[in-house]
C-alpha cells in the first residue's frame, strides 16, 4: 500500500504580502491550488492534500487574512481583484505558467474570478458549492436571500466581529456542529483548530472583510476586475454541489453550464451539506482525481 505524501509547510511572498501554505507532492510537475472559504484555513483540505499529492504538486494556502498568512487592514485589501492577484502570484511563486484551481465557498468565488479574468493561468477549474456571480444573480430568489442573511449582517461595522468572538468563539463551534448535514464530520479537536486560526490578531475582521469588499459586486455586477463584466469560463470545469447546504439552495446553482464555454461536468451530492470536501470526502476525492487526470 502506498504511503500518503507528507504535508509540508512554507511561506510565499506574493502581491505585497506573505501567504502561508501547506503542500504535498512537491516533486510532481503539475500544480494544483486548493482555495478555502469562510471561516476556514488550509486545514479545510486535510482530506484532499494526501490524495491529490500522490499525483500532483498540491498546495493549500491560508488565504490572505487567515491563520498564518498576513492580514492587512482595510476592506480595500480584500476585493476580488486583489484576491485574484494573490492566486496568480502564487502560481508564479512555484514557477508555473498555469495551475489547476480548486475552490470552496469564498475560495470558489475567487477560483471563478481567476478563470474568468485570467484564464491563461488556469489549466482546469473545480469549484464547490458556490456558482459564478452571474448564475447567483440570475437565480436569486427571496428564499435564497433569507438563507444569505449573514452576508448582509456582515456589512455592519464591528458588530459581526464581536458576535463571532463572543463566548470563546461559540459561533465557530456552532458552524461546524449545527450547520453540518453529516453529523460528527468535525471533531472537537478540529473545531479547536478553526477557533485557534480565528484567534490570530486581525483574523476575524479580515474574514468578514471578504463580504464587505465583494457582496455588492456579486449582487449588482457594477464593479469588475479592470471594469470587465462577468464572462463565461473558457476552460474545463467541474462543479460539485452538496444539496443539503445550509446557505445555498439547489435552485440557486441551476444553469451553471450556461456560463462555462469549456468542457463541463457537474456532480450533485444529495446527502452532503456545505462542507462537501469534508462531509463527502471520498466522493469528492474520486471526482477530483478523475477530472484532474483526464
Amino acid at each position: 500500500m502506498p504511503v500518503a505524501p507528507k504535508i509540508q509547510h512554507g511561506f510565499a511572498e506574493v502581491n505585497g504580502i506573505r501567504l502561508h501554505y501547506a503542500e504535498t507532492g512537491y516533486d510532481k510537475s503539475e500544480l494544483v491550488l486548493l482555495l478555502h472559504g469562510f471561516p476556514e484555513f488550509w486545514f479545510s483540505w486535510r482530506n484532499q492534500l494526501p490524495v491529490l499529492g500522490e499525483h500532483f504538486h498540491t498546495v493549500a494556502p491560508d488565504m490572505r487574512g487567515y491563520n498564518l498568512s498576513d492580514k492587512p487592514s482595510g476592506v480595500e485589501n480584500y476585493t476580488i481583484d486583489v484576491l485574484v492577484n494573490d492566486v496568480t502570484a502564487l502560481i508564479d511563486h512555484f514557477g508555473k505558467e498555469k495551475a489547476a484551481i480548486v475552490g470552496h465557498d469564498w475560495g470558489a468565488g475567487v477560483a471563478w474570478a481567476v478563470a474568468q479574468f485570467r484564464p491563461e493561468r488556469v489549466s482546469k477549474l473545480a469549484v464547490m458549492q458556490v456558482p459564478p456571480a452571474a448564475v447567483w444573480r440570475a437565480n436569486l430568489s427571496l428564499r435564497q436571500l433569507l438563507r444569505s442573511w449573514y452576508m448582509f449582517f456582515f456589512q455592519l461595522p464591528r458588530i459581526p466581529e464581536w458576535l463571532i468572538q463572543r463566548n470563546n468563539f461559540q459561533s465557530i463551534e456552532r458552524t461546524f456542529t449545527e450547520m453540518v448535514f453529516t453529523k460528527n464530520t468535525f471533531s472537537s479537536s478540529d473545531i479547536e483548530l478553526y477557533k485557534e486560526a480565528m484567534r490570530k490578531p486581525g483574523a476575524v475582521s479580515a474574514a468578514v472583510n471578504y463580504y464587505r469588499a465583494n457582496v455588492r459586486r456579486i449582487m449588482s455586477n457594477r464593479r469588475q476586475i479592470e471594469h470587465k463584466p462577468d464572462g463565461p469560463v473558457p476552460i474545463p470545469t467541474l462543479f460539485i454541489f452538496g444539496e443539503e447546504d445550509f446557505a445555498i439552495i439547489p435552485e440557486t446553482v441551476k444553469g451553471v453550464e450556461k456560463f462555462v464555454h469549456g468542457p463541463y461536468q457537474e456532480l450533485r451530492l444529495p446527502h452532503s451539506g456545505h462542507w462537501v470536501q469534508n462531509e463527502a470526502a471520498t466522493e469528492v476525492n474520486r471526482a477530483l482525481l478523475d477530472f484532474l487526470e483526464a
